[in-house]
């Protein structure tokens, strides 16, 4: 029974891993845009 359960953990730590790790490459900028840096004037 507890290898069972030790299973089901390792699939789920698995899981969200690569979750995490497809969302993380999958927000990636278009080569063409350029960042804009901060202004220091508050409006």
């Amino acid at each position: 029974m507890g290898i069972l359960i030790f299973i089901i953990i390792v699939l789920f730590v698995l899981g969200g891993w690569l979750l995490l790790l497809r969302t993380a490459n999958s927000h990636k900028l278009p080569p063409n845009v350029k960042s804009q840096p901060y202004s220091d004037e508050k409006d």
